[in-house]
């Protein structure tokens, strides 16, 4: 406050910027933890047709890697795990309007989810893959003039479009997921499938299919856990409780159980 300012006036502003100085620290408190272990509940959001990540099984319960990971770090956090369907195309909206605790399933890191929301350390490897059922589209080279299938909203998307690949196509088909755009190259709909190898690879063991993953693939790539950008606090706690679950064996117990090693 300027020194010009006297008596009643200096004493009124102090008093305003006080109220508005605890407003301000109360404003910046982080209680995201605090909020999932008053309401007893971790909320996820995903795509629930992602295997090995998460889907539904055949009893209609939502199984996977990712749940497996999360249940056991819902319950050293004293909590219970709900887990919310959400359309992949639209999950920040999701997040940010507090309907989701975080968005976990097979989250590719990029900068722009980077930008968009506060991203949990890299806790699984996976590549970028083209999958064919017709065995003479043996390269890239070999795709140039095909249809293309890729899941919306997705890196992948974004990945394929900006390639030499995803021009040389004659379309990319987007499809809601990638089980349904795996479906359709079965049926010869499109002639190609970009998505992540361990979800191609997954998905043709699962359904006994003589698929190729191609060698050449376009990136590399780690998944990590979307929280809100205010929600470090959260974020942290469930960054500690996996870092402890690889330290103890219980992730490679997990890893081992959905994909043999």
């Amino acid at each position: 406050m300027k020194k010009l300012f006297a008596g009643l006036a200096v004493a009124a502003a102090l008093v305003f910027t006080g109220c508005n100085e605890n407003k301000d620290n109360q404003a910046q408190v982080d209680v995201s933890l605090e909020k999932v272990k008053n309401a007893g509940e971790f909320v996820l959001g995903l795509d629930d047709s992602f295997p090995p990540m998460g889907f539904r099984d055949k009893d209609n319960n939502i199984v996977g890697f990712d749940i497996d990971l999360a249940n056991e770090v819902a319950t050293r956090l004293g909590v219970k795990l709900k887990t919310q369907p959400i359309s992949w195309d639209a999950k920040e909206q999701e997040l940010n309007t507090g309907k989701i605790d975080c968005i976990w399933n097979g989250v590719s890191v990029d900068s722009a989810r980077a930008a968009a929301m506060n991203l949990s350390d890299a806790y699984l490897k996976n590549r970028m893959i083209f999958s064919v059922k017709d065995k003479a589209l043996a390269n890239l080279a070999a795709l140039a003039g095909k249809k293309i299938a890729v899941q919306n909203g997705s890196t992948a998307q974004k990945l394929l479009e900006a390639s030499d690949a995803g021009q040389a196509a004659k379309e990319i088909v987007p499809f809601d997921d990638n089980q349904t755009a795996m479906m359709d190259l079965d049926k010869g709909g499109v002639d190609a499938v970009f998505l992540d190898e361990i979800v191609a690879k997954y998905w043709i063991a699962s359904n006994a299919k003589d698929f190729v993953v191609l060698e050449e693939g376009l990136s590399d790539e780690v998944y990590a856990i979307g929280f809100r950008k205010k929600d470090q606090a959260l974020r942290d706690a469930v960054n500690e409780t996996i870092k402890a679950m690889q330290a103890d064996g219980k992730f490679a117990e997990i890893q081992a159980k959905w994909f043999g090693k």
